[in-house]
Formats: C-alpha cells, sequence, structure tokens
C-alpha cells in the first residue's frame, strides 16, 4: 500500500530522476586569531620564548662567537684566531679518543639498558604481589643526585673499597680489580653505574607504552594459540615501537653530553688515563681549567653541532614515521 509522501520523496523530470540539491561547501579559510588572540599567545607564550632565547640560543651564539678568538675568560676578546681553535680540536689525539668513548657509550647504552629494560618492562607489566614496592625501588637510582651517585661509586669501587673488601670476605680475592684505575675495566664499569642510573627511566617509559596497549590484542592472539613470546614478538614490541624510539633518542643525546658522573668519579685528568673521558670532560679541562676560555667555547660549539646532526639525522630517519600523522598538510582542514 503505498502513500501520499512516497511521491515527495523523488522528482521525476522526464521519466528521471533529479537528485536533491548538493549543498556548496564553505572554501573560505578560517578567520585569523584577531588581536585578542594574538595577544594571548603572547602572554602565554612569550615567558617561555624569552627564558628558551636567554638561556639557550644566546649562549650557543657566545659560545659561537668566543670560538674564534684566544680568550682568556677576562675583559674583551681581542686575540682572533680564525678557524685555529677547531684546527686544533679535531687534530688533537684526546678529543679523538673522547669522541670515540662517546660513541661508545652511546652504542653500549642502547645495547645493554634496552632489552634488559624492556624484560624489566614485561615483568612489571604483569600482576604480581609488591608490584608497586619494585617499580618505585627501580626508579630511584634515577631520581638521586649525580653527586651522591658518584661518590658513594668512587667509594665502594676503590681500591681499598668495599667491593673488593667484600670479594675478598667471600673468598673471591682473585676477582679483586683497579675497577676506576684500569683502562681494561673503567669504561665497563662506567657502563654498570650509567645502566644502574638511567634504567629506572626505560623501564617506566616503557611501563607506560605498554598500558596503552589494548589488552584484546593479547586475548585474541592467545585464543589462536600464539605463545607468550610470539605475543611479545608480534604484538607487544611492534606496538612499543615509537615509545622505544624516542627512548632511543633520550638516551643517544643523554649519551653524546655526559660529564657529570665521570667528572665526579674519575675527575678531568684521571678520566683520561683511564679512558673514560668524555667530550664534555675533555671541554672542561682544555677550556675553563687551563684558562683558555676561547679554546673550550669552540669545544662547546663542536659538541653541539655533533649533537644537532645526529638528532636531525635521528629525525628524519628514525622519528619520521611517528610524526608524519601528527603535521598536516598545508592548506587541508
Amino acid at each position: 500500500m503505498s502513500s501520499t509522501g512516497d511521491s515527495d520523496l523523488a522528482q521525476h523530470d522526464g521519466g528521471g530522476v533529479t537528485p536533491p540539491p548538493s549543498v556548496p561547501r564553505d572554501r573560505r579559510r578560517p578567520r585569523g586569531l584577531g588581536w585578542a588572540g594574538r595577544l594571548e599567545v603572547l602572554v602565554m607564550v612569550g615567558p617561555a620564548v624569552l627564558f628558551f632565547v636567554g638561556f639557550v640560543i644566546l649562549p650557543v651564539i657566545m659560545a659561537a662567537y668566543y670560538g674564534f678568538f684566544r680568550w682568556s675568560g677576562f675583559g674583551p676578546a681581542t686575540d682572533f684566531v680564525g678557524l685555529q681553535n677547531y684546527v686544533v680540536i679535531f687534530t688533537d689525539p684526546n678529543f679523538q679518543a673522547a669522541l670515540l668513548h662517546n660513541g661508545f657509550i652511546v652504542v653500549m647504552s642502547l645495547v645493554l639498558q634496552g632489552p634488559l629494560a624492556i624484560l624489566l618492562a614485561l615483568l612489571l607489566n604483569r600482576r604480581m604481589r609488591g608490584q608497586s614496592v619494585i617499580r618505585v625501588l627501580i626508579f630511584v637510582p634515577y631520581v638521586i643526585a649525580e653527586v651522591v651517585v658518584g661518590t658513594g661509586f668512587s667509594l665502594l669501587l676503590a681500591t681499598n673499597g668495599a667491593a673488593n673488601g667484600a670479594l675478598e670476605n667471600l673468598g673471591l680475592g682473585f676477582l679483586r680489580a683497579d675497577w676506576l684505575s684500569d683502562p681494561s675495566i673503567a669504561i665497563w664499569t662506567l657502563m654498570a653505574i650509567l645502566t644502574w642510573k638511567y634504567i629506572g627511566f626505560a623501564v617506566i617509559l616503557f611501563l607506560a607504552g605498554l598500558q596503552g596497549i589494548p589488552e584484546e590484542l593479547y586475548e585474541a592472539a592467545a585464543i589462536d594459540g600464539a605463545s607468550y613470546w610470539q605475543i611479545q614478538r608480534r604484538i607487544t614490541l611492534p606496538l612499543l615501537a615509537p615509545t622505544l624510539r624516542i627512548w632511543a633518542f633520550l638516551s643517544i643525546i643523554g649519551a653524546l653530553q655526559l660529564f657529570d658522573l665521570v667528572y665526579i668519579i674519575w675527575g678531568q685528568y684521571v678520566s683520561s688515563v683511564a679512558g673514560t673521558n668524555t667530550m664534555a670532560i675533555y671541554m672542561v679541562a682544555t677550556g675553563r681549567n687551563s684558562g683558555n676560555f676561547g679554546y673550550g667555547n669552540a669545544v662547546a660549539v663542536v659538541i653541539f653541532v655533533i649533537s644537532m646532526i645526529v638528532a636531525l639525522v635521528y629525525q628524519r630517519f628514525i622519528l619520521r614515521r611517528d610524526t608524519a600523522g601528527a603535521i598536516t598538510e598545508r592548506g587541508a582542514r
């Protein structure tokens, strides 16, 4: 049975059906913020921009300027030497050794801390008794000041320190070693300290990433008969990859600029002999402590440029897949 309203659903013109008129799209661009909006943005962002310019951009510019001079740190810089400071830097075997040490620390930080932090995060992501306490204990070393950590380990690992004393008392005196001064051991001692100090940050970061993985994926994989390790390899690691890449980026930049723990435990002179010297230690030793602030500023510029290049290359080839979805093409609305 048909009703009179059915004929109103379509209009017939010569046997054809006329489609309903389309609604024109508004192609006008959205209006700007206006003076009130701009003033609000300026008030909210202005202080942060001023601090960033004053404490980041301006010091970099000043370091680049003084890097062209032989300057004692007092009075105006007048002894212009051009690129001589940079030539000395790249031809100095001590800087080359420091650069290699930083590269070694970068690689070994990723190799040691990454897998261990993933295993701990997977373990702590499961329900267990005392889970919260274990998480806190793992994260505690990260929040301890570097001065406390450096001083404690310098006393613990000294030749006559508690570590060698404990080995003697346990009948393992043959394992005694000069943990801080032996060039073949010192760099590994440094890696052990860095792993103990910073692995808590990686674990907490990975735990946050694991919380974002839906439980339904694990349940579906278990129903399909996947084993525990297959689930972790096929589901957890791929979905945790963005968090891994962010952690790796932070770890690389931190390793390139490592200074405090090495300076506290080994100092500027022992570190070069023990094989733990870094670029930042080299900068302080040859710049401020030698009274050649112009050369120290040049070293600072080199460290900044190396870190910047590594950051840009990493963002271009590694982080690009994570940032591509957040970038909107110009003009698209």
